[in-house]
């Protein structure tokens, strides 16, 4: 893989001082620029931000199979190092976050072989975080 640059995502939350608390707290992110309707944090070397949008009536519960699992759809997260994944594993499970897909391998034994876990942030975001032994296997087909 050639050197990769931040990405930057933004994502609605109907409580920014929840959510501020979680992706500051829970999950570790370094906390950036903020204003009363939005927060940048640094996630994991991304510009990830947090922006206040009213709580909708109708929830959108997507789900695809995958490997004998329902992800939810739209997700998002970042593929971490092996290490890095078992810690933020095992720091949710301190914080007794619920998992959508508790943390384990998929697609075990074929290409793209992969730790991962999903689960939602308090405003109903849902999260993968992910990761592979070999990087060279994140597009393997």
């Amino acid at each position: 893989m050639h050197n990769l640059t931040p990405f930057h995502v933004a994502i609605p939350v109907h409580d920014v001082q929840l959510a501020r608390a979680f992706y500051r707290d829970v999950l570790n992110c370094p906390e950036g620029r903020s204003d009363t309707n939005w927060v940048d944090f640094n996630l994991y070397g991304h510009q990830f931000v947090i922006h206040y949008k009213p709580k909708s009536e109708t929830q959108n519960n997507h789900h695809n199979e995958v490997d004998g699992h329902a992800v939810p759809v739209p997700h998002y997260g970042v593929v971490l190092e092996w290490q890095d994944w078992e810690a933020l594993a095992q720091r949710l499970k301190d914080h007794e976050i619920k998992f959508i897909i508790e943390p384990h391998i998929r697609f075990e034994g074929q290409p793209g072989e992969q730790a991962t876990m999903f689960f939602l942030d308090p405003c109903g975001n849902a999260l993968e975080f992910k990761s592979f032994k070999d990087f060279k296997n994140i597009f393997a087909t």
